[in-house]
């Protein structure tokens, strides 16, 4: 159908308008495209493209595939692995530290028993006292309570610090004096007993606060024996006097009465020998010994 051509019908001041109307007309004849011409291009775009008209939202699923071909290539078997990292420095010691062999692990073993063994040789030996020494350590508890149990004196003398040793230079003269008591002395009205000449002043019975020394030997009615005097006389002597039984001044004298093989101990203690007889005994000795006797005597020259 053809447009009519209002102009012809239109009086001439209205020609302008009409065709300006014919223009408008043919314009919206031109530009609006038939509904069934668009159902066929969409219908024809939906064939050539796989796709019915609602299969437009799957879009993004045809590029998972691109991207899982992608992440498959990154990760491809010959693709080069990362280098490892280095090992810190105590890894590195600890590796290259060399090892103990498996035969030593008996000796090492062994270790402690022999730093044991090792330690009780450090450590300083008990001397063992024997002889007259022995015997007089467990005899001078009785003598303790008047003279100390370290020799420092009481109710009787000092024996410490060569105290005694300067009273009796002799071991004979305390001998004498330790069986018979300061009382013998004073009944034979002897003034002084030890040395006379002694360092200091000599001693008198009976001169030290007053107090007697008792009686020790068994003939007399003391509890010593003979071997018992020597060894607790040998004690105040050599562990309470200060005696150096090594020295050159008293050698002879620990040899010949106080040590654990003297002649005279070992006579005095199974009964071959006294005090009485002693002096007769054992003149043999290069150094024979003087008279004891059991009663108070003065004091050896």
């Amino acid at each position: 159908m053809q447009p009519c051509d209002l102009a012809h019908f239109a009086p001439p001041s209205s020609r302008l308008l009409v065709q300006a109307l014919q223009v408008d007309l043919e314009w919206r004849t031109v530009t609006e495209i038939p509904e069934h011409l668009l159902k066929r291009s969409k219908e024809r775009r939906g064939a050539l493209e796989g796709e019915t008209g609602d299969a437009a939202p799957a879009a993004p699923a045809a590029s998972a595939p691109a991207v899982a071909q992608t992440a498959k290539i990154l990760v491809a078997p010959d693709a080069p692995p990362p280098p490892p990292k280095p090992d810190p420095a105590y890894v590195t010691a600890a590796k290259t530290r060399k090892k103990i062999p498996f035969w030593a692990m008996a000796t090492l073993s062994l270790l402690p028993l022999w730093a044991f063994i090792y330690l009780l040789a450090l450590q300083p030996r008990e001397q063992t006292v024997e002889g007259p020494l022995a015997i007089g350590a467990s005899v001078y508890g009785s003598c303790a309570g008047c003279h100390g149990a370290a020799g420092q004196g009481g109710a009787g003398r000092v024996f410490a610090n060569g105290e005694v040793l300067k009273t009796f230079p002799k071991i004979e003269d305390m001998l004498n004096f330790v069986y018979t008591g300061s009382q013998a002395y004073v009944a034979k009205e002897l003034a002084v007993y030890g040395n006379p000449d002694r360092e200091g002043g000599a001693h008198a019975p009976l001169s030290y606060n007053g107090n007697p020394m008792p009686q020790q030997g068994q003939m007399l009615g003391g509890s010593l024996t003979e071997a018992e005097i020597l060894g607790v006389v040998c004690h105040e002597r050599y562990a309470l006097g200060g005696a150096d039984a090594t020295s050159e001044e008293w050698k002879e004298e620990y040899e010949t009465w106080c040590s654990p093989e003297s002649e005279i101990f070992l006579a005095l203690e199974n009964g071959a020998t006294t005090f009485a007889t002693l002096d007769k005994d054992f003149t043999s000795l290069s150094k024979p010994p003087v008279f004891v006797g059991t009663e108070a005597r003065p004091s050896a020259k």
